[in-house]
């Protein structure tokens, strides 16, 4: 190095391993369920919703959920992971809306995502257990204040943003 130039620094990042959360919401009511997996296989999702059907909704006949496309989100999932009884059971039982490519600002719980990430995941936490219980805390904290989702895309918005999927009479 000459006398007189900057000394230059290189950086290199090191992963130390990553942390699947699964996140599922009740806009209206304020309240979300999350859990903190090391995978995200399609048995850790067929359990994740298996959960919301038996813990959440045991009473409820029907249980529309709105999600992306990820390929773990399949029907095969829940006969890969249950008996197929079950399988069909829990599959029927939920109505599943799926967003279009591109389209996660559409999934509410992606906004859930964003706030967990900034109050609570912002920062570097080494251990598994300690990360489901900082989740689980967060949780259970904005559950107790509902903390609800000021969701202001309305109909006619859409009918005006998403305009090449919506068929018009007038052409």
């Amino acid at each position: 190095m000459k006398p007189g130039q900057e000394t230059k620094m290189d950086y290199e990042y090191i992963r130390h391993g990553v942390v699947n959360i699964f996140m599922a919401n009740e806009p209206l009511r304020g309240k979300r369920f999350v859990e903190a997996t090391e995978y995200k296989t399609k048995k850790d999702w067929a359990v994740f919703i298996k959960r919301i059907a038996d813990e959440q909704y045991p009473e409820a006949k029907k249980i529309t959920l709105v999600m992306d496309n990820f390929k773990t989100h399949a029907a095969s999932a829940f006969y890969e992971t249950f008996e197929p009884e079950e399988a069909k059971k829990l599959w029927d039982r939920f109505e599943f809306i799926y967003t279009p490519k591109h389209g996660s600002w559409l999934n509410m719980a992606e906004i859930e995502l964003h706030v967990l990430n900034g109050q609570c995941l912002n920062r570097h936490i080494s251990k598994m257990t300690t990360i489901q219980e900082e989740v689980g805390a967060w949780q259970s904290n904005r559950n107790n204040k509902n903390a609800k989702i000021n969701w202001q895309f309305t109909t006619k918005d859409a009918r005006v943003k998403l305009k090449r999927l919506y068929p018009s009479i007038h052409d």
